[in-house]
């Protein structure tokens, strides 16, 4: 007769780890790193710290995956973007997704890692510095694709592409603000929508 297998241990009969990163990714969205008690995290999570432990390791560790899960999902619109085939059609859907990502219904409003990246103490300096280096790698992304398109000729020779990035990354997390401190998405659509009927900016190399 076969011998059950016993479940892990640790781990209680039903987790399920997706559902779990999930929830706590909601919980770091919310509260930032800081913020994020374990406890919190742990309620949420439904699960015991023997549990976070043994399947997402410790806090540090819990965040770096439920930023990933992030990255893969409400954030993905950075990487779907800059596929698209023309500079204005980059912008649009970086823009509509900033959007769309910051006002999700049953998310917290704005984006994980700006609320993840406000000022606190020292325990939260290697997450900034984290979030720092993934910010910067959408922008290089944005770079790389924006020079393409000056190469192509479907931006001005002149345009500065690294500046252009920083202005759309800047708006980004602009509407990013303003959707944590209660804007509608009609209202951030509007400015959206403003910002591509002015494109390409006038935004030249020095």
């Amino acid at each position: 007769m076969a011998t059950q297998k016993s479940a892990p241990v640790g781990r209680p009969r039903g987790f399920d780890a997706d559902e779990a990163l999930e929830k706590a990714m909601r919980v770091f969205w919310q509260n930032g790193y800081e913020g994020a008690s374990l406890p919190d995290l742990l309620t949420a999570m439904g699960i015991s710290r023997t549990s976070m432990y043994a399947t997402f390791g410790n806090k540090e560790e819990l965040f770096r995956k439920a930023l990933a899960r992030y990255a893969d999902g409400p954030a993905s619109y950075g990487a779907e973007a800059v596929v698209e085939p023309t500079a204005r059609e980059v912008a649009t859907v970086f823009l509509h997704g900033a959007v769309r990502s910051a006002t999700l219904p049953g998310y917290p409003t704005g984006c994980l890692s700006l609320r993840a990246s406000l000022i606190g103490g020292e325990d939260g300096q290697i997450i900034r510095g984290l979030l720092a280096d993934w910010r910067d790698e959408t922008s290089t992304m944005l770079r790389k694709r924006f020079q393409r398109a000056v190469d192509e000729g479907d931006l001005p020779a002149e345009t500065d592409p690294a500046l252009l990035a920083r202005y759309v990354m800047t708006v980004g997390n602009g509407i990013a603000v303003q959707a944590a401190g209660g804007a509608p998405r009609d209202d951030l659509q509007l400015i959206t929508d403003a910002v591509l009927q002015s494109w390409p900016p006038a935004l030249a190399r020095p």
